[in-house]
């Protein structure tokens, strides 16, 4: 079985082009998939809380799990490792289109896999490093950093929605049902009507 598996991090990304990549490929070398999953989930996140996790459970030897890279598997070396070793030791391969791997059970799969994994792991902490010594450096030199203290954001969440929130206020909505309709906190509403001054005329009903 060909499993086609898909991944990003935040609703405002789409997994149309994952899509596009992982068909194009498998026309390319003659492929169906057979079944796609899909999951809106960050790659930090444990692979027991993810689609993922559940996948791996029900892949059996020969199977082939394809992805735009391996990236889409998890975002810090030991998960990736331990993903593909569950992989190996179980007969299923493991294919990544932007990478090129034709991962298996063989050992030059293993130590490719590896070697990815680690060369990965580096760069992420080094760009960490080198993000906290800019800093640190900056912080040294009396350059503030962030928001100065006391100013608020131009822009919130809840930015362009005044006149909707007047509007369900006037009409008799409480703050708790439109707070849960906006999907915000009630205390998050409330500080914006009273920064944006938002004035509310209660309708005759």
């Amino acid at each position: 079985m060909v499993y086609g598996y898909i991944r990003v991090s935040t609703d405002k990304q789409t997994v149309e082009n994952q899509r596009y990549e992982i068909k194009k490929f498998c026309k390319k070398e003659t492929l169906k998939v057979d079944y796609w999953i899909e999951e809106t989930i960050s790659g930090t996140k444990d692979v027991d809380k993810r689609k993922l996790g559940e996948l791996l459970g029900k892949l059996k030897k020969g199977d082939i799990l394809i992805c735009s890279e391996l990236s889409r598997l998890g975002r810090n070396l030991l998960m990736v490792m331990s993903i593909l070793n569950e992989c190996m030791k179980n007969d299923i391969q493991v294919w990544t289109i932007k990478d090129n791997y034709r991962l298996g059970s063989d050992i030059s799969s293993k130590v490719l896999a590896f070697a990815f994994g680690l060369s990965a792991e580096i760069e992420r902490n080094l760009i960490s490093q080198r993000t906290k010594e800019a800093l640190a450096r900056k912080m040294a030199e009396g350059i503030h950093i962030g928001r100065p203290k006391g100013v608020l954001s131009k822009t919130v969440k809840l930015t362009g929605k005044e006149e909707m929130i007047k509007e369900y206020l006037e009409n008799g909505m409480s703050q708790v049902q439109l707070s849960k309709e906006l999907g915000v906190a009630r205390g998050t509403l409330a500080r914006f009507i009273k920064r944006e001054k938002i004035i509310i005329q209660i309708k005759n009903q």
